[in-house]
């Protein structure tokens, strides 16, 4: 398995693709269901497979991604072969960016010394969906982008 399986509730909201998924194997309801009585091992296989092409579909699509902890923030854009990250690190302890208020303060002195901002670029190496599921691993978020958007206007 090359990332990690779906959790119950996700497997139940992709119902239908899954139903599909086996109909590509030729796999009907009543031989699913025999399937997972009688060959259980075969099951958690196809169940990870399928998870693997759910992820790769999702990880294809992805744009940007957050990871927004108390005292820092990486964003990242994602392009054809690299990884462009925005982060800033807040040098006053008593601030947190995952609260409403740390945030606003963050509006308020990000152009101050309080705040370290800083900007790379990663080559991405031949499996870029890896990165970037690794990325997610670690706490990012998939986003549209907005924040990055904003910094990389205000610091490019």
């Amino acid at each position: 398995m090359k990332y990690t399986r779906l959790t119950k509730e996700q497997f139940e909201a992709l119902n239908q693709e899954f139903i599909n998924f086996l109909a590509t194997q030729s796999i009907t309801a009543d031989e699913w269901k025999e399937i997972k009585e009688q060959k259980p091992e075969v099951a958690e296989e196809e169940l990870d497979i399928f998870s693997d092409l759910v992820w790769e579909g999702v990880l294809s699509k992805v744009e940007y991604l957050e990871n927004i902890a108390p005292q820092h923030m990486y964003l990242f854009k994602v392009e054809a072969s690299q990884l462009r990250l925005i982060g800033l690190k807040i040098k006053a302890d008593h601030i947190d960016l995952t609260t409403k208020e740390g945030f606003s303060w963050l509006r308020e002195n990000l152009m101050t010394d309080d705040v370290e901002l800083f900007n790379a670029d990663k080559d991405l190496e031949a499996d870029k969906n890896a990165k970037l599921f690794e990325l997610i691993v670690q706490g990012a978020s998939i986003t549209k982008g907005e924040l990055f958007k904003y910094l990389d206007d205000l610091i490019g």
